[in-house]
């Protein structure tokens, strides 16, 4: 019997990249098949109509031809395109920092249903901030803001634990004594926190309040678990600045997107 020729499949779209005069290469994210190459043939052309549901981000349905090197998206029809998300900065360049954050993480057609309902919720949760964050109110906004970067943190964790490199942030990393609620320490090369009494292996201290979000993330089985928390913006820093620092130590690179996310445009509440 002959293998069948083409197939339908799920997927969202991570990134693009021109290919001659009317042709793109899409890298898309599908839960079944992982993370791969395809060829969308002449979406360039304003007579496409398959433009609209094979941009970045989009999440499709897409009808696929195999190719003799990449495979050929015949058809595109979007399940859901995050409108809100693409028309503010702020709420966009988290959904680019998402899609590039797990394009570095994830290897090629390995697949990772897991990871897939985590970027599926995190796109969904930040087209729901978006919608909220048209309220004229600005301590609306503001806390609107936060929620989003706490997901960032939220996505970042999940992520590293989904891919094998679960942070540490219940028991000491080095020594495995129970974590107290007093200033810790991070140490990336161990994978996470340590106490006190590990103090010499630290990189730079922990506060308490730190450690106390990163485990409430981590605890989290869903982001609507997550609290709504009301936090300074010194805490917020310190939070992203652990789980950089882990993502980083694995990556061994940073991310285009890092700088984007802290550009004044990007921050303003406005956008």
């Amino acid at each position: 019997m002959r293998e069948p020729r083409s197939y339908s499949v799920e997927a969202i779209i991570l990134k693009h990249t021109d290919l001659g005069e009317a042709d793109r290469i899409l890298t898309i994210f599908t839960p079944y098949k992982g993370k791969y190459r395809a060829v969308a043939k002449g979406v360039r052309r304003p007579i496409s109509r398959k433009t609209g549901h094979l941009e970045l981000l989009c999440h499709s349905r897409l009808q696929m031809a195999l190719g003799r090197n990449l495979d050929i998206v015949t058809q595109a029809q979007s399940i859901d395109v995050f409108p809100r998300v693409r028309s503010a900065i702020w709420y966009m360049t988290c959904g680019f920092y998402l899609a590039e954050l797990l394009d570095r993480f994830i290897e090629d057609e390995n697949r990772h249903t897991n990871v897939y309902q985590l970027l599926l919720e995190a796109l969904s949760a930040l087209e729901n901030d978006a919608m909220q964050h048209q309220s004229d109110e600005q301590g609306e906004i503001d806390r609107l803001h936060v929620r989003s970067q706490l997901l960032l943190r939220y996505f970042e964790i999940n992520l590293l634990s989904f891919v094998g490199y679960t942070p540490v942030f219940n028991s000491c990393a080095h020594c495995d004594a129970e974590l107290q609620p007093v200033e810790n320490g991070l140490n990336v090369a161990l994978g996470g926190v340590l106490c006190p009494n590990c103090s010499h292996l630290w990189s730079y201290a922990v506060s308490a309040n730190t450690l106390k979000v990163l485990r409430i993330l981590q605890r989290a089985e869903s982001w609507e678990q997550v609290p709504h928390l009301r936090l300074e913006s010194r805490l917020l820093s310190q939070v992203e600045s652990v789980m950089h620092d882990l993502l980083r130590h694995h990556l061994e690179r940073d991310l285009k997107s890092w700088s984007f996310l802290h550009t004044p445009d990007t921050l303003s509440p406005e956008h």
